[in-house]
């Protein structure tokens, strides 16, 4: 450990954009702290960088005896010899050392110590630059590929990675190529503390589209939710308090070139505008983007059943069901798509569903208690019986069981 090791350091310093005057201080501290538990108090250390050799030199009492033990002492022939000839034992005589002088295995404490406290230094640095940066999108330069397919970012005050599970399905980067990323957390490791990035947040897209659409930086159009499958579809909705402001053609931008701009970067991704609004069938409406709606019923259940053209319907559910699956994510309703026929079909099921036996036509006492007996309790029981079934029955005949089965198909 020597001037090489300090201009090592310094490079390191200025790479790290770490303070060099404060890696020094470590140095020194971490040197003292070191020989201080090798020393006794009244050994009087004294550790400098030394200006015109640039070493590190270390000034200490060394106690003067018989035979030379430990550190802290000097034999009386060494002393003699080289400090003083009229020096006695139990004396002390001062030592100047340049730190490389001293054990191996002193050094190697030392340089432990000096490589933690840079770490943690820089860990510092590092979360500090992280709490300027976080929320934001930051680009950089990809530099390798780890092990489990996350890519190591170079973005400028640290490398950051960008995990597997916060990559865009089916996007491929290359070694050298520049990317795009949403700051989203910091990570602690066996390697110190590393940057976590995102392509799959939600926040991404409301930052591109903070980045693209003046009125919405501005705060003119609030973001008021987004909801995301990405590299397939995003769905974004809007409001504003300005009635002057169209949300869909301030996105847009002119000949499309603001929402253009933001699907480029996401490679294709679909992006839905959706404008808020405070009633709820409507606002199913304006989720689904579809024309063809017909009717929106909000159900008792937390769910909107919607009743399309059979030729919208499935453009309602979209590739994958994916169109359905975020509408109803933006509006926290399940949503079930039906044409009418569909619909009307699901009602007719719900009431045969909890009408007993005794409510269809043509069912005497006599007769509800044969279909009791044998497990029919209510009429979809004998909606979903065929017609053999119910002629099978003890006392059922092939004209009651025809009868039963035309009164549940239009109760």
């Amino acid at each position: 450990m020597s001037a090489n090791m300090l201009e090592a350091l310094s490079k390191l310093a200025a790479i790290k954009q770490l303070d060099k005057e404060m890696i020094q201080n470590i140095i020194l501290e971490s040197v003292i702290s070191t020989l201080q538990k090798r020393l006794e108090p009244e050994s009087e250390l004294e550790v400098y960088i030394d200006d015109l050799s640039g070493n590190i030199k270390v000034k200490f009492q060394s106690l003067v005896v018989e035979r030379e033990e430990g550190l802290g002492q000097i034999s009386l022939t060494e002393a003699r010899e080289e400090y003083d000839p009229e020096v006695q034992l139990g004396q002390f005589i001062e030592k100047t050392m340049s730190l490389y002088e001293f054990e191996p295995k002193l050094i190697k404490t030392i340089q432990k110590i000096i490589q933690d406290k840079i770490r943690k230094l820089e860990d510092d640095k590092i979360q500090n630059d992280f709490n300027k940066q976080k929320h934001t999108i930051v680009t950089g330069k990809i530099k390798a590929i780890d092990d489990f397919g996350g890519y190591i970012i170079d973005i400028g005050y640290t490398d950051a990675l960008l995990p597997l599970d916060e990559q865009i399905e089916n996007e491929f980067y290359r070694v050298g190529e520049n990317i795009k990323a949403y700051v989203v957390n910091i990570r602690s490791g066996k390697d110190g503390v590393v940057i976590v990035l995102s392509r799959t947040n939600p926040e991404f897209v409301k930052k591109l589209f903070e980045a693209e659409i003046p009125e919405i930086f501005t705060g003119e159009i609030k973001i008021r939710k987004i909801v995301r499958e990405p590299g397939i579809r995003t769905k974004v909705e809007l409001e504003t308090a300005n009635p002057k402001i169209d949300p869909v053609i301030a996105c847009v931008g002119p000949k499309g070139t603001r929402i253009d701009s933001i699907r480029k970067e996401l490679h294709g991704e679909q992006i839905d505008i959706v404008i808020h609004s405070d009633d709820p069938e409507k606002m199913v409406e304006n989720a689904l983007g579809v024309t063809g709606i017909k009717r929106v019923i909000i159900e008792r259940n937390h769910s909107a059943s919607v009743i399309v053209e059979e030729s919208d319907k499935v453009m309602a559910i979209g590739k994958q069901g994916k169109n359905v699956k975020l509408a109803a994510k933006l509006v926290g309703l399940k949503i079930d798509i039906y044409t009418m026929p569909e619909y009307e079909e699901k009602m007719a099921k719900e009431r045969r569903t909890i009408s007993h036996i005794a409510e269809l036509d043509g069912v005497t006492p006599k007769i509800a208690e044969v279909l009791r007996q044998a497990g029919y309790t209510s009429v979809q029981d004998v909606y979903m019986a065929s017609i053999e079934e119910l002629r099978n029955l003890e006392g059922m005949g092939q004209k009651t069981a025809e009868r039963l089965k035309e009164a549940a198909k239009y109760f």
